[in-house]
């Protein structure tokens, strides 16, 4: 893999930019709510001590932390195009590369497990990313890929989370961003000859007090979606003060999270 100019990719400049003031608040909001659905799942696979691994996009690191727990006697290599986040001498077995999965690739054969969340709905390159990820798997390896399914923006309760998840929405799409592709996971992990194919869901929670996910998301996307007239700094204030209402709770997206095993 090569380590030299990642830095001009679409995801390391754009909303989600390490330079970002609240990306680190970001991706920590993510691993607080959605690592212990994701290592549920990747238990059951029954990944082994002895497993070496792959981490696409591999952000703040928990879960590749964890993974390198894990597989004590394996190795894990976490990928990510900006790397800041990520400690090179958390353990033994870890190792972290800076590349951009969009342009290099792995020998096949490699991994026993490879997992990726949130991340390939950022890459308009996303189908070509699947395919090959499918070759760097081992006989009996498992690919898990887990993305973000957003409802319809007109079907919330309220007219101000309609009208700034579609903002969000719209923003993201300028981005080539695909907020429901993660529906397609199923139907891209057997396209590309994985078999025992399966998925499951996770509900996305906003407001509910200390249950919200939100808050940081927004906070970081605020600003953009203020500059490009897409909301108002008024509603922006709103929605925050509307994250303090303990009536206050809704559903904006689905984690869809789908996995299939290369014949042995």
């Amino acid at each position: 893999m090569t380590d030299q100019s990642v830095v001009d990719g679409g995801y390391s400049t754009g909303m989600h930019s390490k330079d970002s003031p609240g990306e680190r608040d970001r991706l920590d909001a993510i691993q607080r709510n959605v690592d212990g659905f994701t290592m549920k799942i990747i238990e059951e696979l029954g990944v082994e001590p002895s497993s070496h691994c792959l981490e696409l996009g591999a952000g703040a690191g928990s879960i590749a932390y964890w993974l390198a727990d894990r597989c004590a006697d394996g190795r894990v290599v976490a990928v990510d195009i900006d790397t800041r986040y990520l400690d090179p001498h958390r353990a033994r077995n870890l190792e972290i590369q800076q590349a951009d999965i969009t342009a290099d690739t792995y020998d096949p054969g490699r991994f026993d497990l490879i997992h990726a969340r949130y991340l390939l709905c950022h890459l308009p390159e996303r189908d070509a990313v699947v395919a090959r990820a499918a070759t760097w798997l081992k006989p009996g390896g498992w690919l898990v890929l887990e993305e973000p399914y957003h409802l319809p923006a007109d079907t919330s309760p309220f007219p101000l989370v309609r009208h700034l998840m579609a903002a969000y929405q719209q923003k993201y799409a300028s981005h080539g961003a695909d907020l429901t592709w993660a529906r397609s996971i199923p139907a891209a992990l057997a396209r590309n000859g994985l078999t025992e194919v399966s998925f499951t869901g996770n509900l996305g929670c906003m407001g509910c007090l200390g249950r919200d996910r939100w808050a940081p998301l927004i906070k970081q996307a605020g600003p953009s979606l203020v500059a490009d007239n897409l909301v108002t700094e008024a509603e922006l204030a709103q929605f925050f003060t509307l994250l303090e209402d303990p009536e206050f709770v809704d559903i904006p997206q689905v984690t869809i999270s789908g996995w299939g095993r290369r014949p042995t």
